[in-house]
């Protein structure tokens, strides 16, 4: 077994959400973990948590949301699945739940100090990260980040261009709840959606 299997089938068993919780309340229903590891992938999609339909099919970004980001890197659903080509690691491996307005939770506080710098360990390869939301943002970017999602994605420049390896790709969650902030936002269709494309031919191919 590889470094990379042994590691994928630690967190497939992990329950620290349920049975060691950080946050006030254990997690509600029985974990699933979702994580894609890659011995070959140079493209690392680095997402929040899984929501419910990709919670109840074990199949990362599984849904609308999905479906949007493979059109902002203009991939198909067999290139996307590829994990020599993309490893898919959210910063909360389960589905946290909803808020009471109905919205997803942030992901489990657990999740990221247990598995991420491990995950990463294992996956040296990496040459590019796309960091989707705030949360991935402010691991994979640290001081970097700014303090709104915004402004972090408007000087997408500073922190691609910054390091040799890994690039580190800042983008809006692809939720089509973030229809009105592309709206607001044209500079990012206009400039970072072809970047976006050129790299993932690049770094995916």
């Amino acid at each position: 077994m590889t470094e990379q299997s042994e590691l994928a089938a630690r967190i497939a068993a992990c329950r620290i959400c349920r049975d060691c919780p950080k946050e006030k309340a254990p997690l509600p229903h029985e974990p699933r973990p979702v994580a894609v590891l890659s011995e070959t992938a140079r493209v690392l999609i680095a997402g929040q948590a899984p929501g419910l339909r990709v919670h109840e099919t074990g199949i990362p970004f599984n849904d609308r949301s999905g479906d949007r980001l493979r059109d902002w890197m203009g991939i198909d659903r067999a290139a996307f699945y590829d994990s020599a080509r993309f490893a898919i690691l959210p910063m909360g491996f389960c589905f946290p739940g909803y808020d009471k307005n109905g919205s997803d939770l942030p992901p489990r506080r657990e999740c990221a100090p247990q598995w991420r710098e491990q995950t990463m360990a294992a996956m040296p390869q990496v040459e590019l990260v796309l960091a989707i939301g705030m949360y991935a943002q402010k691991w994979h970017m640290g001081k970097a980040s700014r303090k709104t999602l915004t402004e972090t994605v408007r000087n997408w420049r500073a922190s691609y261009f910054a390091n040799a390896a890994p690039r580190i790709l800042p983008l809006p969650h692809p939720s089509w709840r973030n229809t009105a902030w592309l709206k607001r936002n044209p500079w990012f269709e206009e400039e970072v959606l072809p970047e976006l494309k050129a790299a993932v031919r690049l770094y995916g191919g």
